[in-house]
């Protein structure tokens, strides 16, 4: 039987990608979203996944809805 996963890595990629597009350091970022740098840093790497609360932390502090970022998830995992 096939359970689908969800890859760490793209999720953190889309969460790069878009701080990026918003011109944040992770420093930064970490910041307005109140997690740790590390955290972050681990998060956009793949080693981990955030959780909902954080993912919003992290769409808020970007100014982008967190339905945005999961539909370039979606994306990513459908190409």
């Amino acid at each position: 039987m096939f359970v689908p996963t969800l890859d760490a890595a793209i999720v953190g990629k889309v969460i790069s990608d878009i701080r990026k597009e918003k011109g944040m350091s992770q420093e930064v970022l970490s910041g307005l979203a109140d997690i740790g740098r590390t955290h972050l840093s681990a998060i956009e790497r793949g080693e981990r996944k955030p959780t909902l609360e954080t993912l919003y932390r992290l769409s808020c502090a970007m100014d982008t809805k967190m339905s945005d970022i999961v539909k370039q998830i979606e994306q990513y995992l459908t190409d």
